[in-house]
């Protein structure tokens, strides 16, 4: 049987059971309603990103690498086909990255609408997932997008290219799960933004195998790598997309890796969630 209240301010009657068993998706419902203000902003920047990458790194950059190297290409593809599944992942990381942080930060500390809810039958767990739901779907679109861009330029060719997609997703939501957790245990974050552009994402990006084989790279940088979703992301899109040779077990490594991250990251957060509104 549906308990129902009476919430002060309202002349309706409130199913508490029913918040409590879709809470999160109500939360994720707002947080959507917010983006659809800025949707062409949004689908402006997802749009013209790939587009201006694959111009100036894929063809323009990619085209001279390509007369260098020869037939044989980079991993035995043009650069092109190359750096696409990176680029992919990339965005992925990037959507999700900005639809947990800021959103999260804006919650506990800009605007506090997460104590509002919480002021509601909406526990703090229900907040985390739903904060968490409304940026997978973002990251979704996101990566259709480019995906979409990047297929026009003929980046991906192969028959089993669009197997990059549920992979930049898995990445993006890995990452974003975990920055959503960091996010909701800041206090102060003064610092954090330029910590996070300049010591977190610009090392992912550049030191991932992003633009060349992280084997190539020094072995004193190479732990980057290893540390990063972007480039178990990447090794995986491209062994799907293009055949790139990678072991089973190191197959394995790079799924096990972001689920590792998904798993941790939304935990994390539904503990700091919960913790931090009932303090």
């Amino acid at each position: 049987m549906s308990t129902f209240t009476t919430r002060q301010g309202s002349s309706q009657l409130v199913d508490t059971a029913k918040v409590q068993a879709r809470g999160a998706f109500y939360v994720a419902e707002a947080r959507v309603r917010i983006m659809l203000k800025w949707i062409w902003m949004i689908l402006g920047i997802a749009i013209a990103n790939p587009i201006l990458y694959l111009i100036s790194v894929g063809i323009g950059l990619g085209g001279l690498i390509d007369k260098s190297v020869g037939p044989a290409g980079v991993d035995g593809v043009k650069y092109l086909t190359f750096l696409a599944p990176a680029l992919l992942a990339q965005a992925a990381i990037q959507g999700a990255m900005d639809e947990t942080v800021f959103p999260t930060i804006e919650g506990f500390k800009w605007h506090k609408t997460f104590y509002s809810m919480n002021s509601t039958p909406l526990s703090g767990t229900q907040i985390s997932i739903g904060v968490f739901l409304a940026a997978f779907l973002r990251t979704i679109y996101t990566v259709i997008l480019y995906y979409g861009v990047m297929w026009a330029f003929g980046a991906l060719d192969s028959p089993t290219a669009w197997l990059a997609i549920p992979t930049a997703i898995f990445a993006g939501i890995s990452f974003g799960a975990l920055m959503q957790a960091v996010a909701a245990k800041l206090e102060n974050e003064n610092i954090f933004f330029v910590v996070l552009g300049r010591f977190i994402m610009m090392p992912l990006f550049l030191f991932s195998g992003t633009f060349f084989p992280l084997s190539s790279m020094p072995f004193f940088l190479q732990w980057i790598g290893w540390i990063s979703p972007l480039w178990h992301a990447t090794e995986l899109g491209r062994s799907l997309t293009y055949g790139h040779a990678i072991s089973p077990t190191m197959m394995w490594v790079h799924f096990l890796v972001l689920l590792a991250m998904l798993v941790s990251g939304l935990y994390l957060s539904a503990r700091i969630f919960t913790r931090r509104l009932t303090k």
